[in-house]
């Protein structure tokens, strides 16, 4: 199981290296989404960034980063069990936080075109997302990596009572005669009369 071997191997490294983009990402974010808050209150310092900073791109990085942790997360349980079922919760939720980091970066190309008040925070989040695009879709190629026939389990018949039915196993029922052989030959049309049997 080289194979299998060398997609853990690629896939742990940038599960690490995911979890810890995300949890920087999302800190900033939240950082500078409270200081937007505390601005349209008459508090703080001031707003950040512009109008596609305030009501476009921190939600949607925020959300891009809660749901690729939860990808970490399910990677983490993936590299634990490293079976098929495993890899399918984690392949999952690694396809949708791309598709939002993807959208997220997006927006901050947009926002790095149009300029506004962007502190070195901000910068750094907008940094993250567009490297985070191609760090989470590395990570969701490994899991694929190699994963050939590791983890499966082949379960095909070992079900108790499998062979009842001939799914799993071959059971072959024989005819059982169940009358007595008898050289008497019965004309045909004759229907035998209980009452008087024939010897």
């Amino acid at each position: 199981m080289a194979g299998a071997g060398l997609g853990r191997g690629l896939a742990t490294p940038l599960l690490v290296i995911n979890f810890c983009l995300y949890l920087i990402a999302a800190c900033f974010a939240g950082w500078a989404l409270n200081r937007n808050f505390d601005a349209g209150i008459g508090r703080g310092e001031g707003g950040v960034g512009n109008n596609v900073t305030q009501f476009f791109f921190l939600p949607i990085t925020l959300i891009a980063c809660m749901v690729g942790l939860a990808s970490c997360l399910a990677g983490v349980h993936h590299m634990r069990l490293f079976r098929s079922d495993s890899l399918a919760a984690a392949a999952a939720t690694s396809l949708i936080a791309w598709l939002l980091v993807l959208l997220a970066m997006g927006l901050a190309c947009k926002q790095i075109h149009t300029g506004g008040n962007r502190p070195r925070r901000l910068k750094v989040v907008e940094a993250l997302m567009i490297i985070l695009a191609l760090f989470e879709l590395l990570y969701l190629l490994s899991l694929h990596l190699g994963f050939g026939r590791a983890g499966h389990n082949h379960t095909a018949g070992t079900g108790a009572g499998v062979g009842m039915g001939g799914v799993g196993g071959h059971n072959h029922q024989h005819h059982t005669d169940y009358g007595h052989h008898t050289d008497k030959k019965i004309p045909v049309g004759h229907v035998p009369n209980p009452a008087h049997p024939t010897y």
